[in-house]
């Protein structure tokens, strides 16, 4: 099992296929990178070097007690990629794995980096404030929390059977595959992290990391996410990130790097092709 030892004497554990250029995937809460398979695949295929790491705290990594913020996360990302000597590197973030990609550019620099896609991603800001009124309620975080504390596996079922991947719409088809998949890389990883990470994507302001951020981007995001509302995220992010691209997908779902894996594969091809 392949991992590397953080600074802070933290374990990661990651995947490392294939050669030419990299590819690095950072998943969502609260997941892992096997949530990535599908796309990993597709790119080994086409000759990519792929990389994904599970955060600290979440799948095969240490469960530590602490660190579970956006800072450490981009912290250990970039041990990643310093460990594996990165180079020209095209970086994709998930929903808080595209936090974790805005910070750690923000954070660390583009000197190992080429290209970055946030999709379906938390940034700029989740939670409502005076500076971001179109945010959500601190009580919806608050709830999520309650519901982890109180019963982590069944709230985990109905997060996947329900909004995160659009099952609970009008003639959706639900794949209890997919949910039993989902809700599998949740259990793996630890309550702590979870808990403490619904904090980390949902109050963190990644505006700064985002206008630091010069390489091109690729801002994909469905206008029917119901977990990271479309238009208080993507717009926006495009807006702050100098070198842009935002591309909407109709009636598209938070999870669609699963749900609509064919689409995205293709759109993010041509991004890192052109």
């Amino acid at each position: 099992m392949a991992t590397i030892t953080t600074p802070d004497g933290t374990e990661i554990f990651y995947k490392d296929w294939g050669s030419g250029r990299p590819i690095v995937f950072s998943h969502g809460w609260p997941l892992s990178s096997d949530d990535w398979d599908t796309q990993m695949l597709f790119f080994l295929q086409q000759g990519y070097r792929v990389i994904a790491h599970d955060r600290r705290g979440h799948g095969r990594s240490a469960q530590t007690a602490d660190g579970h913020d956006m800072d450490h996360y981009a912290d250990d990302l970039a041990a990643l990629t310093a460990h594996l000597d990165l180079r020209d590197a095209v970086h994709v973030g998930h929903s808080t794995g595209g936090g974790e990609v805005a910070r750690y550019l923000g954070r660390h620099g583009e000197g190992r980096a080429a290209k970055a896609v946030l999709i379906s991603a938390v940034p700029p800001l989740m939670v409502r404030t005076d500076a971001n009124p179109g945010g959500l309620p601190k009580k919806v975080f608050d709830d999520l929390q309650a519901q982890l504390a109180a019963n982590r596996s069944a709230f985990y079922l109905a997060l996947a059977s329900g909004p995160f991947y659009g099952y609970n719409r009008p003639g959706a088809e639900p794949s209890e595959a997919i949910i039993r998949n989902w809700w599998r890389q949740g259990m793996t990883g630890s309550a702590k992290a979870h808990y403490d990470g619904i904090v980390a994507f949902s109050q963190t302001d990644f505006t700064e990391d985002l206008k630091r951020i010069t390489v091109p981007v690729l801002v994909m995001h469905g206008d029917d996410d119901q977990i990271v509302p479309y238009a208080d995220s993507g717009p926006l992010s495009a807006e702050l990130v100098r070198n842009s691209t935002l591309k909407t997908y109709a009636g598209f779902p938070h999870g669609m790097p699963t749900t609509e894996a064919e689409t995205i594969n293709a759109d993010l091809l041509e991004f890192v092709r052109s």
